[in-house]
Parts: C-alpha cells; structure tokens; sequence
C-alpha cells in the first residue's frame, strides 16, 4: 500500500480521496490554488501546498506544479479524481517517468480510449455494438457532407477530443449540416486543440446508460451495474440513477457483459465507465465512449452495490487484487443523485458565484452529501459549478424519490442561486415518476416551460 497519496483536484472528489485514504491509512496531500485556501479539502488533508491562483490553467492544469508539490513531499501515488488532469495521457506518463504512481489506467489506454473515433474503432473490433457511422475522421467539409448523406440524417457530429458535450453537434437535416459541422470542429479546436470530427447517426430520443467497470492487475474484472444519466441539459448531468428504470433484466445482462468483454480485451485496469445510447425501446444499444477515471455520479452506485470505489481505485493501483465483495456485488435497492450546482435555472442556468451566508444539508435515513462547502464558504467563480452531490438510496424506486423529494425540500443555502428549485420540478414531474424520460426531457420542458412564460 501507497505511505501517502496526493489529491491533484479540488472540492468535493478532493475531499473524498482524502477521506478515503485516511480509512486506509494513508497520509493525503491537498494541491489548492489560492481561490480554493478556505476548502475543507485543505483544511482536511494531512499536508497541503498552493501550487497557484484561482485559474485552472494557472494552477490544476499545471502537470510541473503539481509534479513538484508531490516530490516535496514524497507522495508516491496521485489520485487525478474527475476532470482536470484525469483523462490527460501525458500527465500519466510524467508521474510515471517521476516514478509516482498514477491511480488510473496507463496512459496508453487513456490515450487510445479518450480519442472517440479511436475507442469507436476499438469497441468494434472486440463486438461492442455501435452506432453506424463514419470509419475515421473527416478529411474535408466535403467529405462530411458526403458521409452524413450516405449515414442518413440525422446525424450527430462529434469531435475525436471532445467530452463535456463540447465539440457535438446534431444536424437533424442536410440543409443545417455544414454550419452545424463547422460549429462542432472550431469549437472542439478552442477547447482541445483539435477540431477533427466524425459522424454517427444521431439516434432519437435515446436514454444515456453507464455501466461501471473496475480491473485489478491480475487481471479480473468486474461490473458494477449501470447508472441512467439520461436527465441532462446540453450534456450536461443533472439527475443520475442506479439502476435504470428503462432496462429489461435481458438487456442489463447484455451490456454488463459487453463492458466486462472490452475492458478485459484491452487489458484496462482501474476504475472506467463504459457508455451507451439505448434506443427509446430499450431493444438495441450503442456505445459511444469510455471514461478512463472516477465519474461524479459513482456514489450512487457505490450505495446499490455496497462498495467503496475510491478506495478499490487506490487499492488496485497499489497492486492488490479486487475486493472480494466487489466481485461478489449485487443491487440492493434503487440510489438517485442530484447535482447541486451554483446556478440559476431560472435565468438560463447562469453561474452563481459568491457567499453562501446559510448552509444546511439535509439527513436521516438513506440520505448522503458530498461537498467541501460550508456556512461562510465563498464559492469562487473559476471552476465547474458544482457545490454539493445529494445522494438518496431506497428499498424501491419509488421510495428513493419520495425520498429525495424529502431531502430537497431539507436543502436551505442562501446568499447564492442553486439548481435545487429545478430538480425539485423534474423529481415531482409524472414523467420522471413513471421513468418516462430521455436525454432530451430536460430541454422539450424548459422550451416549453420558457413558451408558456412568454404567453402570459
């Protein structure tokens, strides 16, 4: 086991490896720029370095900076969490050549799964089913057009870097598809430096599936179950579930053991997230992508499944095999998650930065918060806006929603905007009570919500 792992991320999954480690005891180093001093992820870990100001690019995004806090003080692993460094193969292959151990896949794999005509390709040589499209990647305007003509519309075009919804774009008939096309590939190029794209046929009204799969060194394998993150806005998560309310048990079976299948074929190890489009009928599915890190939504699973998943992340990578009771794990009734953000849902999402001057978390039974932020916590304007994950788990379905209503209804933050008002719509809504919702919900009810305003 590793002496002390550096935490190379900020708030809430910060806060969670450090409280993983210190129940495997294991020291824990917090990195924090100068926005995040007033964090309980600082507060909290047994050693933490400023390793920047409140910019990501000038603090979180800096591999020589956080290289440099890690040998001060002789951590021997980094956990990179979600987001920032997470998905970066050169950041892999830096800890490596500084002989610190990177909780995560090599960077070989990060590299062949986090480009998605790549993975595409990949999942189809080892019998994943996907959605049909493109070969490779589009050499010309041109050749785009041709393709999506020859795919059929709609399609959906995607950039190779992209993640985080950015780079996607659908084009629901030819006439939009060249502006659709070019505003796909400038934008992946502003953000990741790579504005190459593929098409795939957009499939319509289509829920989004994760299945959680973790691999230990030895070579076992394992799934965890699947997560419905169908409830988002511009791809963007804002409810998840565990399991998802759409799946046959026939179906479940197949796309656990496509996951199990891919990740034992490229010889992945540590924790992923293989996931899929599965069609409005819940007959055919399709993969679109692999996350090769820890995905925000996984505390849901972890309550279904009765395990601990930063803690079998830093176990497998410091060589042990997966836990028996990982391998052994089976559902023990229905979780859901909402994401808290700092936002306005009701002037278009706006980021809400600020002071929060109240905080008070809901609990009892079946109730769960993640967060670093507390009463007085200045939330600062340089970072995802995410402040809290409300976790609920229940017997049934039905009684986890009843009982996120009840949990929601708890949540009193003041001196900033949340989304809280908004989730409490869509946990109320007949449509997400019936489990009758795709990922295209959330935006047909604020077009719709937004036209019936306007009439008034």
């Amino acid at each position: 086991m590793f002496s002390k792992v550096l935490v190379a991320n900020r708030g809430e999954i910060a806060l969670r490896i450090i409280r993983a480690c210190r129940e495997l005891g294991v020291a824990s180093v917090s990195v924090y720029s100068e926005a995040d001093i007033d964090s309980l992820h600082v507060q909290l870990a047994d050693e933490a370095v400023c390793i920047g100001p409140g910019p990501s690019k000038d603090s979180y995004l800096k591999p020589d900076r956080i290289i440099a806090a890690a040998e001060v003080t002789q951590a021997d692993a980094i956990h990179p969490g979600y987001g920032f460094l997470s998905e970066n193969p050169r950041f892999a292959e830096i800890c490596e050549s500084c002989k610190i151990k990177f909780i995560g896949p090599s960077a070989e794999l990060i590299r062949a799964m986090g480009d998605k005509n790549t993975a595409r390709a990949t999942a189809t040589k080892y019998g994943v089913p996907v959605t049909p499209g493109t070969e490779g990647l589009m050499a010309s305007e041109g050749d785009a057009l041709a393709a999506a003509r020859k795919i059929g519309f709609p399609v959906m075009i995607k950039a190779t870097a992209g993640g985080g919804g950015k780079g996607m774009r659908p084009a629901l008939k030819e006439e939009e598809f060249l502006d659709q096309y070019r505003a796909a590939s400038n934008e992946a190029q502003a953000v990741f430096g790579n504005g190459d794209c593929y098409l795939e046929k957009l499939v319509l009204n289509p829920h989004h599936i994760e299945f959680q799969v973790v691999a230990d060194s030895q070579g076992n394998v394992a799934h965890l179950g699947e997560r419905d993150c169908s409830m988002q806005r511009r791809n963007q998560k804002i409810i998840e579930e565990c399991p998802s309310p759409l799946l046959t048990p026939k179906m479940r079976k197949a796309m656990g053991e496509a996951s199990v299948e891919l990740v034992k074929n490229i010889g992945y190890e540590n924790a992923g997230t293989i996931e899929y489009l599965v069609d409005e009928a819940a007959e055919n599915f399709y993969f679109m992508e692999m996350n090769t890190r820890i995905q925000v939504e996984h505390p849901i699973t972890e309550e279904v499944m009765g395990c601990e998943l930063i803690k079998e992340q830093i176990r497998v990578a410091a060589g042990e095999p997966l836990s028996s009771h990982v391998c052994n794990a089976q559902p023990r009734g229905h979780s859901i998650e909402c994401r808290i953000n700092a936002e306005d849902p009701y002037n278009n999402f706006a980021p809400s930065p600020g002071n929060i001057s109240l905080w008070y978390a809901p609990g009892g039974k079946g109730v769960r918060v993640d967060t670093h932020v507390y009463a007085g916590y200045t939330v600062p304007p340089y970072y995802d806006s995410m402040i809290a994950k409300l976790i609920v788990t229940g017997a049934r379905r039905d009684v986890a929603i009843a009982r996120m209503r009840r949990a929601l209804s708890e949540f009193m933050i003041r001196g900033i905007n949340t989304t809280i008002p908004f989730q409490q719509v869509i946990v109320n809504h007949p449509d997400f009570i019936e489990g009758r919702y795709d990922i295209g919900w959330v935006e047909r009810y604020l077009k719709a919500r937004d036209g019936e305003a306007r009439t008034e």
